[in-house]
């Protein structure tokens, strides 16, 4: 009798242990999503009471410095990674003195990207170590640019890398963000001469100068991400012509147009290639 007793209690306390870390990230997911809300109370409070006992004023003084501490920690470190969340759930599955189970789902951006990830986190408690191990790793991506990265998700989600996914996510949005930035600059630079028939977030850029019909020069700027996170861009130049000045091209300027830009890129960079480009149309 007594044995089942102590089985019952035992459970009972596991039950308010687990209840117990369930109010904790209760209380963390309302400060994340109502923080400004809370810190406007707390100053309103603070007024109210600015006239009544010192010690009140005192704990919602230590109250707000704590909320200001933590949001200037998250922005900090929104500017560092360049990652920033509008979400995080988490909830506990199991929990015993020795093995804890908690499902997570972030849901944030980078740069332009949105991204929601989902993975349950199991630690095991061996002694004084504590073992770590993400499980049910699961992406949902959006945006035109994660078709490149199409095999690295199903790679990574396979490997279960939640550190190797968001250090990739930061390489290749900001690979994203210069073509983007840069394929911006020449449109708004060059309005007539420059197109972007697929959007300023796309991979292509065509130039084409109105004096100059059916010469077209299309730059093609990939960004490749392999199965091991590896990000690297990949610039080609595409050039047509009329098949009247093909002909009376016989300095094959059109046949060694891609290797001279590659010799480009590599001596002035990005920019500087693709003004030369568009110079040589314009004047």
């Amino acid at each position: 009798m007594e044995e089942r007793y102590e089985e019952e209690i035992r459970g009972l306390l596991q039950e308010i242990e687990t209840c117990e870390a369930e109010r904790e990230e209760c209380l963390r997911a309302i400060s994340r999503q109502h923080g400004e809300t809370l810190q406007h109370i707390l100053k309103t409070i603070s007024v109210q009471k600015d006239r009544g006992d010192g010690v009140i004023n005192q704990d919602v003084s230590k109250l707000m410095t704590e909320i200001s501490d933590l949001e200037k920690d998250h922005r900090r470190q929104t500017d560092v990674s360049g990652i920033s969340l509008s979400e995080c759930w988490v909830k506990t599955l199991e929990k015993s003195n020795t093995k804890t189970i908690q499902q997570y789902r972030l849901t944030g951006r980078c740069w332009l990207l949105s991204f929601q990830v989902e993975f349950a986190l199991t630690e095991i408690q061996d002694g004084e170590t504590i073992l770590k191990k993400v499980t049910d790793f699961n992406i949902i991506s959006d945006g035109s640019e994660f078709k490149d990265l199409c095999g690295f998700l199903s790679s990574v989600e396979e490997s279960k890398s939640v550190f190797l996914f968001f250090r990739t996510l930061r390489s290749f949005s900001e690979r994203c963000k210069l073509r983007t930035c840069t394929y911006q600059h020449f449109k708004e630079k060059y309005p007539d001469v420059v197109h972007l028939p697929e959007g300023c977030r796309s991979e292509i850029m065509v130039i084409q100068s109105p004096q100059l019909p059916g010469c077209t020069m299309s730059i093609f700027w990939n960004i490749t991400v392999s199965k091991e996170g590896t990000v690297k861009p990949k610039i080609d130049l595409l050039m047509k012509m009329p098949e009247q000045a093909e002909k009376l091209d016989t300095e094959s300027v059109v046949e060694s147009a891609p290797g001279c830009f590659q010799s480009l890129l590599t001596a002035f960079g990005v920019e500087a290639t693709i003004e030369s480009l568009i110079q040589s149309v314009c004047f």
